[in-house]
């Protein structure tokens, strides 16, 4: 059963942005994230903003928002393929076992000025 949905957008110039203040890609992305966007050199900011999406759908889909969780413990990855999925640490997989998930199914798209993330995630729902 679906436990949850969550979309969001994210405008690429945000994450321009964010690379010109010091410290503040460490405080959002976990290192290994963050190694892996920024290995794709020119593709590098779109990969951070998609993944900064799929964190923000990833608290839409809990049905709590991001308050109370460690983006850093939200990680996304890319199977061989380049199917993403996300893998979870801390307070945020605290928080998906509490919503009931299961299962993340997550997509990831990304244009020149904006990168989209849709999260779904299965389980059996906590009322």
């Amino acid at each position: 059963m679906i436990v949850g949905i969550g979309l969001d957008v994210v405008h690429v110039s945000r994450l321009e942005h964010w690379r010109t203040v010091p410290g503040l890609l460490d405080r959002y992305f976990h290192p290994e994230e963050l190694a892996a966007a920024l290995s794709r050199k020119s593709s590098s900011t779109l990969s951070l903003a998609a993944r900064f999406a799929a964190k923000e759908a990833f608290g839409k889909a809990i049905g709590i928002g991001l308050r109370g969780i460690t983006l850093k413990n939200i990680l996304v990855v890319n199977n061989h393929n380049g199917k993403p999925a996300m893998r979870l640490f801390g307070n945020a997989l605290d928080a998906f076992k509490r919503s009931g998930g299961e299962t993340i199914h997550l997509s990831l798209t990304h244009e020149r000025d904006n990168a989209l993330a849709m999260v779904v995630i299965e389980g059996d729902p906590v009322d």
